[in-house]
């Protein structure tokens, strides 16, 4: 997790939305327990009834139950769940306004999707001049 906090929104709200982040990337995965409320309020320096209050909110959501004495655990279906409302959340919210840039840039889909993958492809795979040129051997050159 970011060691950083904003001020646009209360801590609590932050680290609940971290741990969404963490269950969405599958860090946290169905069954996991969440880490400690003392070891994330001293590891952060935050109150841990601030790390409580985000956790319960968790709880509140169905997404994390607390088993007494033990700790708090990804609930099954969490992450789907999650899914469903993120992109119910995404399509109401952010996607409107992305749409618009779109329309405003006269951008056609061909263009998004060759831009998207241009750009994740060269993220991920190492340079065509060095796959495409093997080292070559200059004494077999030499026969």
């Amino acid at each position: 997790m970011d060691r950083e906090w904003n001020d646009s929104q209360p801590i609590y709200r932050q680290l609940r939305d971290r741990v969404v982040a963490m269950i969405l990337d599958g860090v946290l995965k169905e069954g996991d327990p969440l880490p400690s409320v003392r070891s994330v309020a001293a590891e952060y320096r935050v109150n841990p009834l601030t790390v409580l209050k985000g956790y319960q909110q968790l709880v509140d959501e169905g997404l994390v139950e607390s088993r007494r004495g033990l700790g708090m655990f990804i609930n099954s279906g969490a992450r789907t769940l999650l899914l469903q409302g993120e992109r119910q959340k995404f399509l109401g919210e952010e996607w409107p306004r992305i749409h618009a840039t779109i329309q405003r840039l006269g951008l056609k889909a061909e263009e998004l999707l060759n831009g998207a993958s241009s750009r994740s492809s060269t993220d991920a795979a190492p340079s065509k001049s060095t796959e495409s040129n093997p080292p070559r051997d200059k004494d077999k050159e030499k026969r």
